[in-house]
């Protein structure tokens, strides 16, 4: 069995879009590609802003699947948040915890396994 394909999504949390461009960086430079490295902030147009300025990606369709993605919107913003999260492999507890980390202003870098 191929380990890899148990291999968990990475996750920090940073204070500020500066700090999350240069994690993507520093991601992209471990070996992650471009495509598999997100940014989450809690309001949509900074995650966009800081997606573009670090060439990284926001999660999307293609991550959570069409029924979630249509579902978001509809949601709150913190479910909507939390099933971005999940949609990344992480569990529902983990997501409470970052998405709580975004209501306080803070970014999240994710990076999944290829």
């Amino acid at each position: 069995m191929n380990s890899s394909t148990h291999a968990r999504s990475y996750a920090k949390v940073v204070e500020n879009g500066v700090q999350a461009v240069e994690e993507v960086n520093r991601l992209r430079s471990s070996g992650y590609l471009s495509e598999n490295i997100f940014v989450l902030a809690h309001d949509d147009d900074r995650t966009e802003r800081i997606a573009d300025t670090a060439n990284a990606s926001e999660i999307g369709i293609k991550e959570e699947g069409m029924f979630d993605a249509l579902a978001n919107l509809f949601r709150l913003k913190g479910d909507e948040l939390r099933a971005k999260i999940t949609s990344l492999g992480f569990t529902e507890a983990e997501a409470q915890f970052y998405e709580k980390e975004l209501d306080f202003g803070k970014v999240l870098v994710i990076a999944k396994p290829a």
